[in-house]
C-alpha cells in the first residue's frame, strides 16, 4: 500500500474514532424542510420513528402539513448502504464521489452553510465505521455539527443518489477485499 492508501487509512480510522467519541460534535437537531414549511426536529425524534414508528406530535405534524406519509421518512432513513469505510473514502475522493457530495450537499449540510461538502464526507465515513455500512440516520446522528438542515422533500431522492453511486462500489471492494496481492 502506498503512501496514499496509509494516508487514507489513517484519515478513516480518525473520522472513525472522533465519530464514536463521546465528546464528538454531533448533530442534537435537524431542520427538517418541506418547501417552505421548517422545524427543528431533535434528532432523538427521528431515532425514535425509526425504532417504534411513532412520530413526536411536532414531527407529526410537520409531515401532515407537508403532506408527507411517516413510514417513508421511516424508510428513507433506515435503509442500509453496505460500503467499508476505507472503501467509502476511496468512492468519496473520485470524481463520481466529490460529484455525489455536490449534490447531496444540497440536501443534506450545516445550518451555518460552511464546508457541507467536507462534513458529509466526515459523516458518511463516520457512519460507516462501526458496522461497514450506513444509513441516513447514522449520517445524520454523527454529522459533526451540532444543527443540520434537511430537505425532507428531497430526502428519497438523495437516498437513490446515494445509493446508486455507491452501491456499485461494495461488490469491487469484496473482490479486491479477496485478492491475495
Amino acid at each position: 500500500m502506498g503512501l496514499k492508501g496509509c494516508l487514507s487509512v489513517v484519515g478513516c480510522l480518525a473520522v472513525g474514532w472522533l465519530a464514536n467519541t463521546g465528546n464528538a460534535i454531533a448533530a442534537e437537531t435537524v431542520v427538517l424542510t418541506y418547501g417552505f414549511l421548517s422545524m427543528d426536529v431533535p434528532v432523538a425524534d427521528l431515532e425514535q420513528l425509526v425504532e417504534t414508528g411513532e412520530t413526536s406530535d411536532d414531527l407529526g405534524d410537520l409531515l401532515t402539513m407537508a403532506g408527507q406519509e411517516p413510514d417513508v421518512l421511516r424508510s428513507t432513513l433506515q435503509q442500509p448502504i453496505p460500503l467499508s469505510p476505507i472503501a467509502l473514502d476511496y468512492a468519496l475522493n473520485s470524481p463520481p464521489g466529490e460529484w455525489m457530495l455536490d449534490q447531496v450537499s444540497e440536501t443534506i449540510h450545516p445550518a451555518s452553510g460552511e464546508a457541507g461538502k467536507l462534513a458529509l464526507r466526515s459523516a458518511l465515513i463516520g457512519a460507516s465505521s462501526d458496522d461497514r455500512e450506513f444509513t441516513l440516520l447514522e449520517v445524520m446522528q454523527v454529522y459533526p455539527s451540532p444543527e443540520i438542515v434537511v430537505r425532507g422533500d428531497r430526502l428519497v431522492e438523495t437516498y437513490n443518489r446515494i445509493h446508486d453511486v455507491l452501491e456499485p462500489l461494495e461488490d469491487l471492494a469484496d473482490i479486491l477485499g479477496s485478492l491475495e496481492f
